[in-house]
């Protein structure tokens, strides 16, 4: 074939062209002494940045109108040391309801009983004691049986209240129970290590998450013009999720107007099509770690919040 005749092609002025980028976007370099609120202002006004403002700034709105904004956590978000910033979102008003799924309790849960979590697994499958701690697997065995009846998140606040764990300042739960913030725990029995323990009863278990999703339905029944935002949990809260707002959905006769994110180190489809797409009215999808994006999302919110007043 012969290469194609450019000479009467019809060009088009760049000048007079659309263009998605401008300099206006442009990032601006600060010096070392800039606050928070410089640089807030100097990132670019382009693509996940962009969307980092329109998120915060639709929750600094839904706090100042008094709407509710639910977080469901994986248990990686309390691994990388988040608690203390999800306590002081809770006392904020900015955390209405929490979601937790069953490694996010657990990790919680130890942070509290003895200021450490997370052990070595490769070695302790090989020897057979990988999630054989026994003050864990008894803790969550009185709290499920407590749990069956209210719900494990609730049985889980109930027994940690009437602990006096050395390091409770820096629990999620206990934080939760002082603020008066109702959790919902979400297990698939089997995935978690204190399933494992001797005293485990997987009927208490049963029942204590199922009252905490059909709880879980009702908060989402109350998020209309409110939020939900995933944080680090790739299947079990977006499915939660998903049929949650289903029931609401179903009860209301009409969809939620709900805006949603998903916080995650990757990208996986079951936060994209069940927490960013399919239920929201407004879907905002961020990829980076928990360590990094929690603190800059909660100060971008306090800095929206305080340009409302």
């Amino acid at each position: 074939m012969k290469p194609i005749d450019r000479s009467k092609l019809k060009t088009v002025s760049a000048r007079r062209r659309k263009s998605k980028v401008n300099t206006k976007e442009f990032s601006r370099p600060l010096g070392p002494s800039a606050g928070f609120r410089a640089f807030y202002d100097s990132l670019p006004d382009i693509l996940n940045a962009r969307s980092l403002r329109a998120l915060a700034a639709t929750i600094a709105q839904i706090h100042a109108k008094g709407r509710a904004t639910t977080w469901g956590i994986g248990g990686h978000v309390i691994k990388v040391g988040l608690a203390p910033l999800l306590a002081d979102m809770m006392k904020r008003g900015y955390v209405k309801s929490l979601l937790m799924n069953g490694a996010a309790a657990i990790h919680d849960v130890e942070i509290a009983m003895m200021g450490k979590t997370s052990e070595e697994v490769g070695p302790g499958v090989a020897d057979g004691t990988f999630g054989m701690a026994e003050e864990t697997g008894s803790f969550f065995a009185e709290a499920t049986a407590v749990g069956a009846e209210i719900g494990l998140g609730a049985g889980l606040k109930q027994t940690l209240a009437a602990q006096k764990f050395e390091h409770r300042n820096l629990s999620v739960i206990a934080a939760a129970h002082k603020y008066d913030v109702p959790i919902t725990v979400h297990v698939a029995v089997g995935t978690d290590i204190v399933h494992m323990h001797p005293r485990c009863d997987g009927a208490a278990i049963g029942a204590a998450s199922h009252r905490d999703f059909l709880s879980f339905a009702a908060i989402c029944g109350e998020l209309d013009q409110g939020a939900y935002l995933n944080w680090g949990s790739a299947v079990l809260a977006p499915e939660v999720f998903v049929k949650a707002v289903t029931l609401a959905n179903n009860l209301r006769g009409k969809p939620l107007r709900i805006t949603t994110a998903n916080f995650d180190q990757l990208r996986h489809y079951r936060p994209r099509v069940n927490v960013v797409e399919r239920p929201a009215a407004k879907g905002y999808d961020f990829a980076g770690h928990h360590e990094i994006m929690m603190p800059l999302f909660r100060m971008a919110v306090l800095e929206e919040r305080r340009r409302l007043d």
